[in-house]
């Protein structure tokens, strides 16, 4: 049993000691290049298409969340009539 766990032990610490290291390039000064630059443009925009369609989809699901929310109240308004 102890074998085992030294075993397991020696593994786990030589695959993460091992393991390679990914070597990410910074990116921040071009990000605040671009949002800091006055163009028009409002930040929540500026990330490009992606941005763009996100933004969109959160306007179209919040005005027919909206409708949607004005219409059950409607309906809700009104007793069902008796038969």
């Amino acid at each position: 049993m102890l074998r085992n766990l030294l075993a397991l032990r020696q593994i786990t610490q030589r695959t993460i000691s091992s393991a390679s290291r990914r070597q990410f390039e910074n990116k921040v000064r071009e990000k605040q290049k671009l949002f800091q630059e006055d163009n028009g443009i409002p930040v929540y925009l500026k990330g490009g298409i992606a941005d763009a369609l996100l933004y969109r989809a959160t306007m179209l699901l919040t005005v027919g969340g909206t409708a949607y929310a004005i219409y059950q109240m409607a309906v809700a308004s009104f007793p069902k009539k008796q038969d």
